[in-house]
């Protein structure tokens, strides 16, 4: 498995993996984030791919499922693809930070989220694609990375702690990130 800059000849695997279910971009607004991309990809599938790598945050504000705004920070999303067998498009990998620093500001939960489809799963996709782009974070200078999860989800658990992550906090989330309690990791670089 590698990650990859996404590219439209590559789209295809994408969009088919946001109609088959059970992967969206948005773990808060799973579905309806998902309904979104396939609706930008039909609209215009090139500015789409090139949406997926803004590293000067120029695509304006973040609206949050409470429906406030909030400042874009600089990211980029990778795709975990696998050209081995039953492979192709296995999940999605985003980035962002702060410039200047490893702080991230309140309304950002963590620096890196990721997902992987429902029928590859439980192959190390994320442990891998994690450990990729620690490095890359560190080139932009990050000393840590955080990442959250919810009480429940062993699985991403596995994968942060696999990577050296360690359990800093356990926190109730605002309600413009869904409320409820979830746990923050670091993974120090």
């Amino acid at each position: 498995m590698e990650l990859v800059v996404p590219t439209l000849d590559r789209l295809d695997a994408y969009a088919d993996a946001l109609r088959r279910g059970g992967f969206w971009a948005d773990n808060i607004r799973r579905e309806e984030s998902a309904r979104e991309e396939l609706a930008k990809i039909a609209a215009d599938p090139a500015a789409f791919v090139a949406s997926l790598d803004d590293r000067a945050a120029k695509a304006g504000p973040v609206i949050l499922p409470d429906g406030s705004q909030v400042a874009r920070l600089p990211g980029y999303r990778r795709w975990m693809w696998d050209d081995g067998d039953g492979g192709g498009f296995c999940g999605s990998i985003a980035f962002r930070w702060q410039p200047g620093t490893s702080a991230l500001p309140p309304y950002v939960l963590g620096h890196i989220g990721y997902i992987v489809v429902p029928w590859q799963r439980g192959r190390g996709y994320a442990t891998r694609a994690l450990a990729l782009l620690l490095p890359e974070a560190r080139q932009e200078g990050l000393s840590y990375v955080e990442l959250t999860t919810d009480p429940d989800n062993l699985p991403s658990q596995k994968v942060i702690t696999a990577i050296g992550g360690t359990l800093v906090e356990r926190f109730i989330k605002t309600e413009s990130h869904g409320g409820g309690e979830a746990l923050r990791w670091r993974i120090v670089l």
